[in-house]
């Protein structure tokens, strides 16, 4: 699949579109914008915007209507990529694609577990997940309660492990669902490269999903030791099971370590604590998003005929619609421009 032929187009393709993504300076002209219609009557004239957002009134902006709108640019961007890959190409997004189903799910899964009086409404959505998906938006948000939520899933991927779930007798909560299926997740993706990729495909595919499996678990273990102060056998059920430049041993020390400067020594030690000197335990969070994008962003200008330049566009797509979002939430509670910007930028 990673030849110069089959992605000379598509190459072409997503760098034209990567030129159009909101850059830091634009971010900083618009968190120092008084209100939401500016940032819509804004983005309207930037080339990545302006034929998507053509027809939404900035004198009409309701709360929470623009988040709706950035996220569906992240969709309207990749049926742009999949209507020009290849059938090859395409079996990598139709793996990528999960990530937005299990968005879904998280949310549907939330309005139910935390008992939110909140109608959720995804037919903006439903146009889309109607040419990629299986699953049916109206049927899920028609639902009251976890065993209806589950059986309206029946025809899909996640319909085992839900079931399963929903049927354990334990009292789940939305951290214990959304974990399951993240790991359901990548488990599924680092089963499926060595099927669907061979050569520079599966070289740069294992590269990027396996860094990004051990800086999540690097998170987690940090996050789950310092904040909730989970045991260590919690910790391991929570952790991805795939594991790169991390070895197992070094894993079992960092979820074992008893305080912090301990972690940090540990940390220091590892592929990861070399590579980035300058990345501190408590930095992991906000530095994993930096990492990956500019780990992608050097493999996508290095390898522009391999799968990784749509791996590379999609998540530096996300990024910007996470920034912007945070952008529009300073905004729109009034957070000085130069507090927003912090903000954004660990976004």
């Amino acid at each position: 699949m990673g030849t110069l032929l089959s992605y000379s187009g598509l190459s072409t393709k997503i760098r034209a579109m990567e030129s159009q993504l909101i850059n830091t300076e634009q971010l900083q002209e618009i968190v120092e914008m008084t209100n939401e219609s500016q940032i819509v009557s804004y983005l309207k004239k930037q080339p990545g915007y302006a034929r998507l957002w053509a027809d939404l009134d900035e004198n009409a902006v309701k709360c929470g209507i623009i988040e709706q709108h950035l996220q569906q640019t992240i969709y309207q961007n990749f049926t742009k990529i999949y209507r020009f890959a290849n059938a090859g190409q395409k079996r990598f997004l139709d793996m990528y694609f999960r990530r937005y189903e299990m968005s879904v799910l998280k949310d549907c899964l939330r309005n139910l577990l935390d008992h939110r009086e909140i109608t959720l409404d995804l037919s903006r959505f439903e146009p889309f997940f109607n040419r990629h998906s299986k699953l049916k938006l109206p049927k899920l948000t028609e639902c009251t309660a976890i065993p209806q939520f589950v059986e309206a899933l029946s025809d899909s991927v996640f319909y085992p492990l839900l079931h399963q779930m929903a049927n354990s007798g334990e009292n789940l909560l939305v951290f214990d669902y959304g974990m399951a299926l993240d790991q359901f997740y990548f488990a599924q993706i680092w089963k499926m490269k060595n099927k669907f990729f061979t050569g520079r495909d599966l070289k740069e595919i294992t590269m990027a999903y396996g860094q990004k499996f051990d800086l999540i678990n690097l998170t987690w273990i940090y996050r789950a030791r310092k904040y909730y102060h989970m045991n260590e056998d919690t910790v391991f059920t929570m952790l991805i099971p795939m594991h790169y430049h991390l070895s197992l041993e070094e894993i079992q020390a960092l979820v074992q370590a008893k305080t912090e400067e301990e972690f940090e020594s540990l940390l220091r030690k590892t592929y990861y604590g070399r590579r980035y000197e300058e990345v501190t335990a408590k930095d992991l969070e906000p530095a994993y998003t930096e990492l990956m994008r500019s780990l992608l962003k050097r493999e996508a200008s290095r390898h522009p005929h391999s799968v990784i330049i749509m791996y590379s566009y999609l998540y530096q797509k996300e990024h910007e619609v996470r920034r912007l979002t945070t952008a529009v939430q300073c905004v729109r509670y009034g957070v000085p421009a130069q507090e927003a910007m912090r903000h954004v930028l660990r976004s």
